[in-house]
């Protein structure tokens, strides 16, 4: 059963723009929008966050992200369908979201720093963290996604 939970926008919008700028930032980071957005739906997915799964897979098809892809999503290890690039950002996804289960090991670090430099992990990182606080906010509000009309 739902209950009605507080809106925080509403409550306390100044409690939003850190996130909001983090989020504005990462944008212009070295991250494509396509990465971000694997990063966004992967965190979405693990941590439960519907509201978060319904809005960025609207935007991945959007910006013209193939739908097999997106089904494919929570079994990228198994799936054909993604780079290399794009699998060591899911695997970093998921090692950071599921942070109390091992964290970002040193090899799988050291192998994405190889890959992409710092400067990429970096933003790789702050991905990560900007959409799993995204995700705690719904979680804990109940946030319910909102049927699309297309």
């Amino acid at each position: 059963m739902k209950t009605d939970r507080i809106n925080i926008s509403e409550i306390n919008p100044n409690a939003y723009k850190p996130l909001v700028s983090l989020y504005n930032d990462i944008k212009k980071s070295s991250l494509s929008d396509l990465e971000f957005l694997l990063i966004e739906i992967r965190a979405s997915q693990i941590n439960g966050c519907s509201y978060c799964v319904q809005m960025h897979i609207k935007n991945a098809i959007l910006q013209g992200e193939k739908q097999y892809r997106i089904h494919a999503l929570p079994f990228w290890k198994e799936s054909p369908f993604f780079t290399e690039e794009e699998q060591l950002i899911l695997e970093i996804t998921e090692a950071i979201t599921n942070i109390s289960v091992e964290g970002l090991n040193d090899t799988l670090y050291q192998r994405a720093i190889h890959i992409f430099g710092e400067e990429k992990v970096a933003d790789i990182i702050m991905a990560i963290c900007c959409i799993n606080s995204w995700n705690r906010i719904g979680r804990a509000t109940l946030m319910t996604p909102i049927p699309s009309q297309d």
